[in-house]
C-alpha cells in the first residue's frame, strides 16, 4: 500500500518535521510513504522516502493517482487564523483524495481556531468523510463530537518520537536552560526587551548556560541572534534540523522556557521543567493538560525582575513530569499508531 502524507513539511519547522518523523515511525510496515513537501530533495534525503513538491499541481495529482491512502499528517492544519488559505489547501487535497476513492486519515489533528463560516463547513465535510480521525486535544475532540464525527483522542504523537543524543552537547557548560522564542505580533519589542533582561538576570542568579534553540530559522533565528549579545559567553545558539536530535537536546537540559508547542512537548517528554509563553490556544491546552506554568504573551509582567524571579522559583522548586506520567503520555500517544494500523489494513 502507498500512502500520501500531507502536512507542513519541508518548511524548516522543527515541530512539523517532528510530526513527520513520528508518522513515518508509526506507519505499518506494509505501507510505503510518499511525502508532499516544501523541500522535496531535503525530505527525500533526510527520511529516505519518495517526496514531491507540495505546490506542484501535476506532481500532486500524479502522486494521488499512484497512492491507495491519503493522510493529514498531524498538527494544526485546519485553522484559519494564521492563514485563511490553509483549510482550503489541505481540505481541497483531502476532498480530492476522497472523491478518488482513497482511504483517508486525519491523523493527530489540532483543529481550529476556525473563524470563518466557509472554513468550518469545509472542515466538517472533510472530517465526516474520513476513514479514521484522531485528534490531540480535548477541544478538537469536543468540536468533532458537536459535529457527530467519531474520533480517537490521544496526546500529540511527538511524545512517542524516539530521540537521539546530540554530539557536542555535553561539552557545553552545565546546568543548561533551553529557550525557544518565535516572532509574533504580541511579542513586541518592549516585551522581548523585558524577557531578554529577565533572562540575563536569571542566568546570573542561577549560573546556568543558556541554549537558544530556533525551531524554525525563518522565524526564530533573528530573535535568538538579538538575545545572544546580552548573554555573552554564557549562551549558545544551536540550530538542529533533525527532529530526533532536536528532541535529544532536552536530555541535557534542566529547564525550558518555550513558546513553540513542540519545544514544550519534547522537553516535558525528556523530563525537563517547562515554563510556557503562549501565543496560541494549542499551547494553552497543553498548559492546562499538564498543569504547566506560564503566561499568555499579552499577560507577561512588565517588570523584568518579576519575570526572572518567577523563573528562578520554578527552576528551584518546580517539578518535571514523573517517569510514570511521561510513560503514560507516551503509551497513549501510541494510540495514533494503532489507528493507522486499523485504517490502513490491506
Amino acid at each position: 500500500m502507498r500512502a500520501l502524507l500531507s502536512g507542513y513539511y519541508g518548511k524548516g519547522n522543527g515541530g512539523d518535521e517532528a510530526l513527520l518523523a513520528t508518522l513515518l515511525q508509526m506507519l505499518p510496515p506494509h505501507v510505503t510513504p510518499v511525502v508532499l513537501s516544501g523541500n522535496p530533495d531535503q525530505t527525500r534525503d533526510r527520511y529516505g522516502v519518495e517526496s514531491h513538491n507540495r505546490m506542484a499541481v501535476s506532481a500532486v495529482l500524479q502522486a494521488l493517482r499512484s497512492c491507495d491512502a491519503f493522510i493529514w499528517g498531524g498538527g494544526s492544519l485546519i485553522q484559519d487564523v494564521t492563514s485563511a488559505i490553509n483549510p482550503f489547501y489541505y481540505g481541497g487535497l483531502m476532498t480530492l483524495a476522497q472523491k478518488m476513492g482513497l482511504k483517508t486519515v486525519a491523523w493527530a489533528q489540532g483543529i481550529g481556531p476556525l473563524k470563518r463560516r466557509q472554513t468550518r463547513w469545509l472542515a466538517r465535510q472533510t472530517f465526516a468523510s474520513c476513514t479514521k480521525v484522531s485528534v490531540r486535544d480535548r477541544a478538537s475532540a469536543a468540536l468533532l463530537s458537536d459535529w457527530q464525527i467519531p474520533c480517537l483522542l490521544a496526546p500529540d504523537p511527538v511524545w512517542a518520537l524516539e530521540s537521539k543524543p546530540v554530539p557536542g552537547l555535553w561539552d557545553l557548560p552545565a546546568p543548561r536552560i533551553a529557550v525557544t522564542l518565535r516572532s509574533h505580533p504580541q511579542l513586541t519589542e518592549t516585551r522581548l526587551a523585558n524577557l531578554t533582561r529577565a533572562l540575563a538576570d536569571f542566568q546570573k542568579a542561577t549560573q546556568t548556560f543558556i541554549l537558544l534553540l530556533p525551531f524554525q530559522k525563518s522565524e526564530d533565528l533573528e530573535i535568538a541572534s538579538a538575545i545572544q549579545p546580552q548573554l555573552k559567553n554564557v549562551s549558545h545558539i544551536m540550530c538542529l534540523e533533525d527532529p530526533q536530535l532536536l528532541k535529544g537536546v532536552y536530555r541535557g537540559v534542566e529547564m525550558v522556557i518555550g513558546m513553540r508547542l513542540h519545544s514544550l512537548i519534547m522537553a516535558a517528554a525528556e523530563g525537563c521543567r517547562c515554563f510556557a509563553l503562549s501565543y496560541d490556544p494549542k499551547v494553552n491546552r497543553l498548559m492546562e493538560d499538564l498543569e504547566m506554568p506560564g503566561w499568555d504573551l499579552a499577560a507577561i509582567p512588565e517588570q523584568p525582575n518579576l519575570i526572572s524571579t518567577t523563573w528562578m522559583e520554578h527552576y528551584a522548586n518546580g517539578d518535571p513530569l514523573s517517569p510514570e506520567q511521561i510513560q503514560s503520555l507516551v503509551d497513549r500517544a501510541l494510540m495514533h499508531r494503532e489507528l493507522l494500523s486499523e485504517a490502513l489494513t490491506t
